[in-house]
C-alpha cells in the first residue's frame, strides 16, 4: 500500500514527506483550495524532491490545455482531477491520470464503468470541498473486486491505518488534513507517526 502527502504548499513540508517514507505529494493547483499552491512555486519544489518520488498536480475543472502545461512545465507526473471531468476529457491529457470521486452513502459503484482505465480516488462527499475535509465515507461499501485498484481518502488517521491496511488493502492512501498545522502546512510529528506505523504493517 503506498501512500500520497497531499495539499503541500511549501518545501519544507515535502522533504520531510520524502524523508519519512511518502510515496507520492500532491500539489492543489485549483486556486479556489485554502491549499493552493502557485505553478511556479510547484516547480521549484519538484526539482528539489527525490526523483523516485510522484509528484501529483490536483486539479478542478481546469481546460485540458491548462492540466497539460502546467504538468509539463512544473515538472509532475500524475494529473489527479477532482472535478465533473468527462472520459473524452481524460483522454486529452497527456499524463496518467487519478480521477477523484465523491462517494456518498448512496453511492452506485457502477458510476466507475465510465471511466476505463482510470485510477480513482474515492473520497467522502462534501456540498462545497474538494478533498482535504478529514471526512470518511462506509469503506465497508467500497466492492471487494476494485479495492486493490483505488486510493482511498478523507478521515485516515493513525488510529484507523491498521484497519485499512489488513481488512480494505487498498492500492494507496492519501492525508491531507490529518496530518496538518493547518490547511497547507503539515504536521510532522503526525506525519512520522502515521509513515511509521505504516511502514510497521508493510514488512510486519
Amino acid at each position: 500500500m503506498r501512500i500520497k502527502i497531499c495539499g503541500i504548499t511549501n518545501i519544507v513540508d515535502a522533504l520531510v514527506a520524502a524523508e519519512y517514507g511518502a510515496d507520492a505529494v500532491g500539489f492543489i493547483l485549483f486556486s479556489g483550495s485554502k491549499r493552493y499552491i502557485d505553478p511556479e512555486n510547484v516547480k521549484k519544489i519538484v526539482k528539489e524532491l527525490p526523483a523516485f518520488m510522484t509528484k501529483v498536480g490536483v486539479f478542478v475543472n481546469e481546460t485540458t490545455e491548462n492540466v497539460n502545461f502546467i504538468m509539463e512545465s512544473a515538472g509532475l507526473n500524475i494529473a489527479q482531477l477532482h472535478g465533473k471531468e468527462s472520459y473524452d476529457f481524460i483522454n486529452e491529457i497527456k499524463s496518467p491520470v487519478i480521477k477523484a470521486i465523491s462517494v456518498t452513502d448512496e453511492f452506485d459503484y457502477t458510476q466507475l464503468d465510465a471511466f476505463p482505465d482510470c485510477t480513482f480516488l474515492l473520497d467522502a462527499f462534501h456540498p462545497e470541498l474538494k478533498g482535504g475535509t478529514g471526512l470518511s465515507f462506509n469503506w465497508d461499501s467500497i466492492p471487494t473486486s476494485i479495492r486493490d485498484k483505488i486510493i482511498l481518502a478523507g478521515g485516515i488517521s493513525a488510529d484507523n491505518i491498521e484497519y485499512i491496511f489488513k481488512t480494505i488493502k487498498p492500492e494507496a492512501i492519501d492525508l491531507s488534513s490529518s496530518v496538518e498545522v493547518s490547511p497547507g502546512i503539515k504536521d510532522h510529528t503526525k506525519l512520522k507517526q502515521l509513515l511509521n506505523k505504516l511502514n510497521e504493517l508493510r514488512y510486519r
